[in-house]
């Protein structure tokens, strides 16, 4: 693929899970304000369970659209995969944007609302690993790990823009604009935003390595081929993606609770520092993917940062308890600087994990069975075992099992990091 070409496959890819995880975030950051909408006549409790309990519906979506988005992606082809995808979750969050509330269609309002989050969750089961496997599979060889880097790049892009937008609303708008009006705006804007990815996605070229399967793809669904002919690839995709998912949730999305609830830190700092941390992981991520290409193979690169997990997590989060918000910014830089590692390398490695006939399948489905279900569960597990068990640091023991999980799969995984892509 011309240099033209390549850019514009990076940028599709990149800005697909921008819009992606912008819409999707969102929601999680208006579900108090939706919860008055849609939810009116129960209790403002109820209202939000029933609220997060539609958000929590999206995430159960994702295994049924990874095995939908992999079998497409294996049969008609990535690029047109990654455009079905994002349509999937621009459309409906237009809808979301001009969808009349209780007070308007009664019943209906969030009945629609449950439709529009199920569609979204389907959309997000196929678009990330779709967009990798393009990204990876119309790279160079030497620059696979650095492409498939940048759909995480977009990702973190899309979560950070989402919590601005919902931030930027709340904070210029009055509560009674926010509730008549003002909540549509940030979907809306997902809207514009998904209008671009369309538009650098509309004629993506497909990937020869897809061509080249395709004209000898075998009968056999890549579906079944994956948990038959490649299922210890599976196995060891799915623990690790398990594994990867504990790994994301615990430093990145949970920590922000877990400081405020067991040091007392004020909720708005603990955020602050979550934020800039993210913001590091940026710049970090594309990086990981580089040096996986260059200068160390993708999986010793990844079990070194497991390991150093492993050791310092019990004694991170100790200090986190004996120290204030500067040793909050140190722990949370150590952790990020470690998570960038699979969020850099683990994607090209996934894809070099695969052969291209189930490919896009195999990858799918193991990917949103572990991150999605199990990471997705992380937080509420770590909430559970700090009460049932008494132990603050409680969440600190599930990252050393997670890393030493993945620390293991790891020195049992082949590297492909090497080699031509198959």
């Amino acid at each position: 693929m011309v240099v033209g070409k390549q850019r514009t496959a990076l940028l599709a890819g990149f800005i697909g899970n921008v819009v992606e995880w912008y819409d999707f975030a969102l929601y999680g950051y208006m579900a108090g304000i939706l919860a008055v909408l849609f939810f009116p006549e129960q209790s403002k409790t109820a209202g939000l369970i029933a609220t997060y309990g539609i958000f929590a519906a999206g995430f159960l979506m994702r295994p049924l659209g990874s095995a939908v988005f992999g079998w497409l992606g294996d049969t008609i082809g990535r690029s047109r995969t990654m455009m079905i995808s994002v349509i999937m979750m621009v459309v409906p969050t237009v809808f979301l944007g001009v969808l009349p509330t209780h007070e308007t269609i009664g019943i209906w309002a969030p009945v629609l609302l449950v439709i529009i989050r199920l569609v979204q969750g389907l959309s997000v089961g196929g678009e990330f690993s779709s967009s990798v496997t393009y990204l990876v599979e119309t790279a160079e060889d030497g620059r696979r790990g650095y492409a498939g880097s940048w759909a995480n790049t977009g990702s973190m892009v899309g979560m950070l823009l989402g919590a601005g937008a919902a931030a930027l609303l709340t904070g210029l708008l009055t509560a009674d604009e926010v509730n008549s009006w003002g909540w549509r705006i940030p979907f809306l804007l997902g809207g514009l935003i998904g209008g671009v990815a369309i538009f650098l996605r509309r004629n993506l070229p497909q990937s020869q390595h897809f061509k080249r399967h395709d004209r000898k793809r075998p009968k056999t669904s890549p579906l079944i081929q994956a948990f038959t002919t490649n299922r210890l690839e599976m196995i060891q995709a799915s623990l690790f993606a398990s594994a990867y998912g504990v790994l994301f949730y615990i430093p990145l999305v949970y920590l922000p609770e877990w400081l405020h609830d067991q040091t007392g830190m004020e909720r708005h700092q603990a955020l602050q520092i979550n934020t800039g941390g993210t913001l590091l992981l940026l710049l970090l991520i594309p990086v990981s993917g580089w040096l996986g290409d260059r200068f160390i193979r993708r999986t010793h690169f990844i079990a070194g940062a497991m390991l150093c997990s492993a050791l310092l997590a019990i004694p991170l989060y100790t200090w986190l308890l004996e120290d204030g918000i500067w040793g909050a910014i140190i722990v949370q830089t150590i952790m990020v600087v470690i998570l960038a590692v699979p969020l850099g390398s683990a994607p090209a490695m996934f894809v070099e994990l695969f052969p291209p006939a189930d490919r896009l399948s195999g990858y799918s489905v193991s990917y949103n069975l572990g991150l999605g279900v199990i990471g997705g569960a992380t937080p509420m597990f770590a909430t559970w075992l700090i009460d049932v068990s008494g132990f603050t640091v409680a969440p600190a023991g599930m990252l050393v099992v997670g890393s030493l999980l993945a620390f293991a799969v790891m020195l049992w995984m082949k590297d492909r990091s090497r080699e031509p892509l198959r």
